[in-house]
């Protein structure tokens, strides 16, 4: 088997379950459905490994295999195949989406038991990761287009699964329209890019670029800045951002998905994967370096205020995508891929912790009613504290190499990118204190009532009322709202067994490229990038400073939110009221949702309106339409008033037309 043909594979099995879980949704007895779901994202990740294997058979130079299935539109001056691209790069990205989408696949096996759309869940979840991996294995624009856009779509559905939830499919369509607008930056970026190389296939665009792109060219730099639209709008980021703390209202496993193997992590994808473009549009590069560490700080300060446990886990997401941005935005490819990598692992940990964490509490995710939990849930709180170490960048664990590999080739770019250094260190102790904000807040203290009724008798708490943690509005527990069961860690093998592999890989996911010592990944991903021309030059010195610089950080980080939440409790409170416009700037989510309504929202809803009682209505019915119809009708009585039925008429017609055409060719001669 060949590396092509196993990554073909790839794309196969996850389809291939969507289409039977979908097919036979009504007829898959008990769990059928959700092994039959984990079986295909568990086989496609085989099949990943399999395409690993066979590519480093191959010679460092000669890593770079293009497939093709068949030809979709072939005409001159378009080349439209299905084309799959087979690089290091692709690899890395199917073998993590395919193995973190495993393990999620099998939490939700015991998570989503007993909700009513427990087949449709899967044939949903198969989809979205089926559209993740076309997305990163297109070899063309087409085909990323494609795959893009299914990926926007799968988490619509994903996202208001609940769809008898009115927050769920206000947050669907949010995240639907936001994507969209992504999409039309991609398809745009793709048309500027085409018009110069005359080709849609990737690798032939990549050795064009040079030749027919000078660097800085306006152009590119245009269809560079329309595919930063796309990445920032995928990506969650400022000002793009404002559907994914609402994506929460999708079930837990959607949000593990989505933040941690996925959606969020295809934009850092697309520019990497663009990265010859964007090294010739510099402008671009820079944009997306500053976006992305502007998003890591607002966002860490956004989940400072956050009172929703999924919604700060969230926020935490949009700022570690904001590290991921910066990086690959300078030319840290390796890094920010290597960051990519061990985001996913501590980040569905912590999400899949938080599920178990939320079920206990029958439902509630506010942090305001969490406390004492550490004793009910030992060992949810043991995935969470490692989740957390991880996301905290605290040594040995995965996210403390990745982070500060990327801050460490930014200070190796010198001049403004210092300013970016300070950015990620600053954003790396919002990481810690917003983190153990939620650690100390709902797993110590005195045990709130649901903790207490676990500990001592062992019973889940279950509302007498089921309601909507957003709004609290009454709910049932039937079809297109959450099952009526409730299910934790402790008491689900598949749960305990996804959760634990995660914890494993967030404390030793960072082995593969410790500074100095192993380089497994860079040398790996080395041929993708091997034709980068951005230089950095880190000194030793730099590196074993900016080491010692992130694990202080990080640990007094996590002591200030132990001061601040546990040892001095009413220190928070305080500091919240004398920092009064800061507290509600923050809860407030910088007011980018007011904005964008007021500037965007209120705007376009009012040019609908004027357009549709004005240009529709008096110019489109009117005129056009109500003109045509008046002229039609008029011709057509016309007709039928000539039709009288007597011979010499039609005789005397067909001379008098016999007659106009004769003249018209004697005036012609």
């Amino acid at each position: 088997m060949s590396a092509t043909t196993a990554a073909w594979l790839v794309l196969a099995a996850p389809l291939a379950g969507t289409i039977i879980t979908g097919a036979l949704f009504n007829r898959l007895p008990g769990r059928a459905a959700g092994w039959v779901g984990t079986a295909a994202i568990a086989i496609s990740f085989v099949f990943a490994l399999i395409t690993l294997a066979k590519l480093q058979q191959q010679a460092p130079g000669q890593r770079e295999l293009t497939s093709t299935l068949w030809t979709i539109a072939g005409t001159t001056g378009v080349d439209a195949r299905a084309t799959i691209l087979v690089d290091p790069l692709s690899v890395l990205m199917i073998c993590v989406v395919a193995g973190v989408s495993t393990l999620i696949h099998l939490y939700s096996v015991s998570y989503l038991h007993g909700d009513r759309g427990y087949s449709r869940f899967f044939a949903y979840l198969n989809f979205f990761v089926f559209s993740m991996l076309l997305l990163v294995l297109a070899g063309n624009f087409l085909l990323l287009i494609v795959g893009w856009a299914f990926v926007g779509a799968a988490s619509y559905m994903l996202i208001s699964f609940w769809y008898r939830r009115t927050t769920a499919t206000a947050a669907g369509l949010k995240a639907f329209v936001i994507n969209v607008l992504g999409d039309i930056g991609l398809v745009l970026g793709t048309f500027f890019i085409f018009r110069h190389t005359h080709t849609f296939d990737l690798v032939a665009s990549f050795h064009a670029a040079p030749h027919v792109f000078a660097s800085g060219n306006g152009d590119l730099t245009a269809g560079c800045l329309l595919l930063l639209v796309g990445a920032l709008a995928k990506s969650a980021q400022i000002p793009l951002h404002t559907w994914l703390a609402d994506a929460m209202e999708g079930p837990t496993p959607v949000s593990a998905l989505i933040h941690a193997a996925t959606m969020v992590t295809a934009g850092v994808y697309l520019i990497a994967r663009m990265h010859p473009l964007f090294q010739l549009a510099p402008a671009a590069g820079d944009v997306g370096a500053i976006i992305g560490a502007l998003t890591l700080l607002i966002a860490g300060t956004i989940g400072l205020a956050a009172t929703d446990l999924k919604r700060v886990i969230a926020y935490s997401t949009m700022s570690q995508i904001g590290y991921m941005i910066m990086g690959v935005s300078v030319g840290a490819y390796t890094a920010g891929l290597f960051h990519l990598m061990t985001h996913a692992f501590f980040k569905a940990l912590l999400f899949m912790a938080a599920g178990s964490l939320i079920s206990a509490m029958g439902g509630s995710q506010s942090l305001n009613r969490m406390s004492g939990l550490r004793r009910a849930l030992p060992f949810t709180f043991g995935c969470f504290l490692i989740g957390g170490l991880a996301l905290s960048g605290v040594p040995p664990f995965s996210g403390f190499f990745s982070k500060d590999s990327i801050l460490l080739f930014v200070a190796g770019r010198g001049g403004w990118h210092w300013a970016l250094y300070v950015a990620g260190y600053l954003g790396a102790f919002l990481t810690g204190l917003y983190t153990f904000r939620m650690i100390f807040r709902a797993f110590l203290g005195d045990p709130c009532p649901e903790a207490a009724e676990l500990i001592e008798h062992g019973h889940l708490f279950h509302p007498a009322v089921p309601t909507n943690p957003a709004n609290g509005e009454v709910e049932d527990t039937d079809v297109g709202f959450p099952g009526p069961d409730h299910v934790i860690a402790e008491r689900a093998i598949p749960m305990r067994a996804a959760m634990g592999l995660l914890a494993v890989l967030a404390i030793v996911g960072g082995i593969v490229s410790i500074p100095n010592t192993t380089s497994w990944l860079e040398n790996f991903l080395a041929p993708t990038f091997a034709d980068s021309t951005i230089v950095s030059h880190p000194s030793n010195g730099l590196l074993y400073f900016g080491l010692i610089l992130g694990a202080a950080i990080s640990l007094a980080s996590i002591a200030t939110a132990y001061v601040v939440w546990v040892a001095k409790p009413a220190l928070a409170p305080a500091v919240a009221v004398r920092l009064r416009p800061l507290t509600t700037l923050f809860e407030n989510k910088w007011y980018f949702d007011e904005l964008i309504d007021a500037v965007v929202v209120r705007p376009g809803a009012w040019f609908g309106r004027f357009a549709q009682n004005t240009f529709e209505r008096v110019f489109v019915n009117g005129l056009l339409i109500g003109a045509s119809t008046g002229l039609v009708r008029a011709c057509s009585a016309l007709v039928r008033g000539m039709q009288s039925g007597i011979l010499r008429v039609y005789a005397g017609l067909m001379l008098v037309g016999i007659a106009g055409v004769g003249l018209y060719f004697l005036l012609q001669s």
